[in-house]
């Protein structure tokens, strides 16, 4: 049987992957699919510059939508990112009923609703597996190998590069700064870290996450959004004392309330499994009524680990060229009637347990007031850890960890605890979660 021609939108780190792992497993890759898949063409911003791939007759092109039109081409794989012209051009090839594979979380999180319902229209699928943590197949395991399950929460650390930061600083001791820029030196960050550090990056993959766990349309516009720049050594170490650990987390949960996205520094025991991911490695821990907590861990970025989820999305797309449309996976695991319309809960209504740093002055009855306040306001107080004052200072920290409340409710009680006189400066909060069975 012929093999199916592919057209790449882009050559950088992942297309170059991908062109090698197709090339190089391509025997295994055919047994796989029933098909061979070759790459027809691939479209490049400089023809001028070299690039060796061991792929000969690969035609390059510098006008992307040259090769979306190839008629030769029936799958088109965007590998551009960003929204535009990676939009324009995922319609263009689904309007021409050509199927699409991409990695791009961004295009997923904010216009997948309009991409699937024209994908659905014209028949043709559109996969997405690298969108959300590399090669971890943790799309592929929500939308079908825990279908039987009602998804209750997940959580991940889904963004490497906030990971590794997170990681250095608890295990050097060293500042946010200056593991940033070694971060960006190491080609981890960005020059424009933001998206990472400030969690744009891992609100994108929990959206994604998010709609195909609860059966809800895409709506990365509700998500809460609070990066991982203010964290500083002290909280790192003071977590450390406490026996938790601080990470960047991606979480949703349902509930007859509602559902909750939020992505935040939360701190978490150390004794988790997720506590112990490091470096710039990813994991998701899924929730199901009945296979309860599973993890899933791995590579979340990089050219050979991104690839596999991209050819592992060309292979499904090689076995259903023959399918029925209608017999096909939905995009977003559940039927596109039968999206829910749960509502989304603003944080303020989020019930979680939080982690409280605060600079207050050394002298009787201080700590008093500041309990009082809480007590007043139905928080109860898990731990205290208050510190020896350096000499001749004023102020002490005193840490403080609550038992669950609601955030609207910690909110009024942080505001009237800053309010004394005796309290020095804002206050710091993080997030807490036990991620009970995990």
């Amino acid at each position: 049987m012929r093999p199916v021609k592919i057209g790449l939108l882009g050559l950088g780190t992942v297309g170059k992957g991908t062109v090698t792992v197709l090339t190089r497993n391509s025997r295994e890759i055919e047994r796989r699919a029933g098909r061979g898949i070759q790459v027809q063409c691939a479209a490049v911003r400089d023809l001028r510059r070299t690039r060796a791939l061991a792929l000969p007759g690969l035609t390059l092109i510098d006008r992307p939508e040259r090769v979306v039109d190839d008629p030769q081409v029936e799958v088109v794989v965007e590998l551009l990112g960003g929204l535009e012209p990676a939009l324009s051009l995922v319609l263009r090839a689904i309007e021409q009923g050509k199927h699409v594979v991409t990695a791009n979380k961004a295009l997923i999180a904010l216009h997948g609703n309009e991409i699937f319902e024209a994908a659905r229209q014209r028949g043709v699928m559109v996969a997405f597996e690298a969108a959300v943590a590399g090669g971890i197949p943790i799309i592929k395991a929500l939308r079908e190998g825990l279908a039987g399950n009602h998804i209750e929460w997940l959580a991940g650390i889904i963004n490497g590069t906030g990971n590794f930061i997170l990681s250095e600083m608890r295990e050097r001791g060293r500042a946010f700064e200056e593991v940033l820029a070694e971060a960006q030196a190491l080609g981890y960050a960005e020059a424009d870290p933001s998206y990472d550090v400030e969690g744009i990056d891992a609100a994108h993959k929990l959206t994604i996450l998010a709609s195909i766990a609860f059966g809800i349309p895409l709506q990365f516009h509700r998500i809460y959004t609070e990066g991982i720049s203010q964290i500083t050594p002290v909280d790192v170490a003071y977590a450390e004392q406490l026996g938790y650990r601080i990470k960047h987390l991606g979480i949703a949960r349902i509930s007859d309330r509602g559902v909750e996205l939020r992505v935040h520094p939360t701190l978490i025991p150390e004794r988790r499994l997720l506590a112990n991911v490091n470096g710039v490695m990813n994991a998701v821990l899924v929730k199901g009524d009945a296979v309860g907590p599973t993890l899933y861990y791995g590579a979340g970025a990089g050219a050979e680990p991104t690839a596999s989820a991209v050819v592992a999305d060309l292979v499904d797309v090689v076995r259903a060229l023959t399918a029925d449309p209608e017999n096909r996976v939905p995009h977003l695991a559940f039927q596109p009637d039968a999206l829910s319309d749960q509502p989304i809960l603003p944080i303020e209504e989020v019930v979680t347990a939080y982690y409280l740093r605060l600079q207050a002055e050394d002298r009787p009855g201080v700590l008093a007031d500041i309990t009082r306040i809480l007590g007043d306001d139905g928080i109860s107080i898990e731990a205290i850890l208050q510190k020896e004052p350096e000499p001749d200072a004023r102020h002490v920290p005193i840490i403080m960890l609550t038992h669950r409340v609601l955030e609207g409710r910690l909110n009024a009680a942080i505001r009237a605890i800053e309010a004394l006189q005796s309290v020095n400066g804002r206050i710091t909060r993080i997030r807490l979660e036990h991620l009970g069975g995990s």
